[in-house]
């Protein structure tokens, strides 16, 4: 059974923690100590506020389910301790400077920095564009104005541009947008749009290159307790866990 630690203890942290199958949390880590205590008694792990009392439990991989400064402020301590990193807030990797050192120390400890594909499907596919480069990889992004903090009577596009420029200034709602170029192999075209008709968040994935042409719409049913987080996002993370020892590998 793999044992993991969970850094981060919000709602997607509680997802993992007490849906997940042939995985054992056995620390969880927040800087909030009552988010701790009660995500650690319902998944009879140990809590922990101080970061190096919890790399000292015993588990191989870490997932981070918090913020894009929390993968800054903590990502390379994790692999230079021998774990893998399972990192929800991709975001954090639009920093080039960082994301390159983020991936010497996974290279010198011989370790993997892992990203599910989060609220979105397609990433797998996309690698092909690291073979063949898109000549065009848009993400239009919709969602509620309540969810970007903003009030607006119609629909309004809020942001235009690449996404290592848009979640500088949404670290929250963007992180599929960062995660859509690494897989592709250059950055991603994002428009972000506040609509107060829509229900859900809505992203749509334009794709044109040599092989073709792709679009994916996914409309994603709100987490449980948090309508801002996507239930697809935690179950993307439980799909990659779940599949770590499985010697069949299906996609590229």
């Amino acid at each position: 059974m793999i044992k993991i630690g969970l850094l981060g203890c919000g709602n997607v942290g509680r997802i993992i923690a007490t849906h997940a199958e042939s995985i054992q949390v056995v620390a969880v880590f927040d800087i909030i100590p009552g988010r701790a205590e009660e995500l650690a008694a319902l998944c009879h792990a140990r809590p922990y506020t101080d970061f190096d009392a919890f790399m000292r439990e015993d588990f191989s991989i870490v997932v981070e389910a918090a913020s894009v400064d929390a993968v800054k402020l903590y990502g390379e301590a994790v692999l230079r301790s021998g774990r893998d990193i399972v990192v929800l807030s991709g975001g954090a990797l639009a920093d080039e400077e960082f994301r390159e050192r983020l991936i010497e120390a996974a290279r010198a400890a011989g370790k993997k920095i892992r990203v599910p594909s989060g609220a979105i499907i397609g990433l797998d596919n996309l690698k092909i564009g690291q073979v063949s480069p898109p000549k065009k990889l848009l993400l239009r992004t919709t969602k509620p104005p309540a969810s970007l903090g903003l009030s607006v009577a119609a629909r309004t596009e809020v942001f235009k541009g690449l996404a290592h420029d848009c979640i500088k200034q949404y670290p929250k709602n963007i992180n599929v947008a960062v995660a859509l170029g690494l897989a592709a192999g250059r950055d991603a075209d994002v428009e972000l749009w506040a609509d107060p008709a829509a229900e859900r968040n809505i992203h749509e994935i334009f794709v044109e290159g040599d092989f073709g042409d792709i679009y994916v719409r996914v409309r994603n049913v709100p987490s449980p307790d948090n309508p801002a987080t996507s239930y697809m996002a935690a179950l993307s993370i439980l799909t990659l866990l779940k599949n770590l020892d499985n010697p069949l590998v299906v996609g590229t």
